[in-house]
């Protein structure tokens, strides 16, 4: 998309040339003048023309250019450029499998999760209602990637983006996570980053579910809640009970001091909690066993229908700590089994 050439100060004018030029979400934008996209990349030193991506589904150029002219429209401040940058180039990774998830009739969208010191820097939230209203840096690089996946990519509801409901997270979805709350080790560092690094990942986020336990006190119970919680016998019909994602729980800190004060490592939460997420059978409808017996002999998995779980291996359980005071966690299931999370390192320029 080009940048936009009207007076400074006309801001009624751009928000009715921008929308019917179709590069808007529907909500008003920051009109991406020269000037301000001008700004937005002297302050990173990066070069206008630099490819970042080729981005599904249609594999447009991800220049900075580009990702700047989005972020500004998304209402971006400058320092945020790095991040939105880095979780574009996530996005275009093969594993992540972006032409499924833009063109899906699902509801995925992508969702972004921020770890490293750049996180408190720009001040975003990893406390209370992360995961909601009321802070800049979140709002805005999430939607900046969302305008980026649709105005670069080609994801365009009713023409590629296939949707059949959406959900929100096709707005906005990006948090960073609780490190100084956390009892273990941080999302980035667990997937092989310094401690120091400041990082991306992003999941393909088929919707989220509230997880509400507020009687357990011990480990086990605590995983048996989230176990049940991810058995929704509605994403088997998606594959999503083929194990093939990497479900991810968003914990607050409470929680996570749950399993902290039994002795739990993060692996051993995982464990609890995947040894739990079995699904028999008999609550699915003849019709859904009869498709995932079928996936499963063209996938070759040798697994047929049972047992039934979220996830190949412990390991691919995700889970990462966020929030604020309060026992509420949230389930976010990933898209048809097909897509998996992406880290990539911030360039600061």
């Amino acid at each position: 998309m080009d940048l936009w050439h009207g007076a400074q100060g006309d801001w009624e004018t751009a928000q009715e040339e921008l929308a019917a030029a179709g590069v808007t979400d529907g909500l008003p934008v920051v009109p991406p003048t020269p000037a301000r996209v001008e700004q937005m990349l002297k302050l990173h030193g990066y070069a206008a023309d630099e490819m970042v991506a080729k981005l599904p589904p249609l594999l447009g150029a991800a220049t900075w250019e580009s990702i700047a002219i989005n972020a500004v429209m998304a209402g971006c401040r400058p320092e945020y450029l790095p991040v939105v940058g880095a979780a574009v180039e996530a996005l275009a990774a093969d594993e992540f499998n972006l032409t499924g998830i833009a063109t899906t009739t699902g509801s995925a969208a992508p969702l972004v999760i921020v770890n490293g010191p750049i996180a408190s820097e720009i001040g975003m939230n990893a406390g209370g209602n992360a995961l909601g209203p009321g802070n800049r840096a979140n709002a805005t690089i999430g939607r900046a990637v969302s305008l980026v996946l649709r105005n670069v990519g080609g994801a365009i509801p009713g023409e590629l983006d296939m949707a059949t409901l959406g959900q929100p997270a096709k707005y906005t979805c990006c948090f960073a996570e609780n490190e100084a709350a956390s009892p273990w080790p941080a999302l980035h560092v667990e997937r092989g980053f310094a401690a120091t690094a400041s990082v991306v990942t992003v999941v393909g986020a088929a919707g989220i579910v509230e997880v509400v336990d507020s009687c357990s006190n011990r480990p086990g119970e605590l995983a048996q809640t989230f176990a049940q919680s991810m058995l929704i016998a509605g994403s088997a019909g998606s594959s999503g009970l083929l194990g093939g994602g990497e479900p991810l729980i968003i914990m607050p800190p409470e929680l996570a001091m749950v399993f902290d004060r039994g002795g739990y490592t993060k692996e051993q939460a995982k464990a609890a909690i995947y040894e739990r997420a079995v699904m028999p059978p008999d609550r699915l409808s003849p019709a859904v066993r009869e498709h995932l017996l079928t996936l499963s002999a063209t996938a070759g998995t040798g697994r047929a229908v049972a047992p039934l779980r979220v996830a190949m291996q412990p390991a691919d359980v995700m889970i990462v700590v966020a929030g604020g005071v309060g026992v509420k966690a949230a389930y976010v299931p990933t898209w048809g089994g097909t897509t998996r999370a992406v880290s990539r390192q911030i360039r600061r320029g």
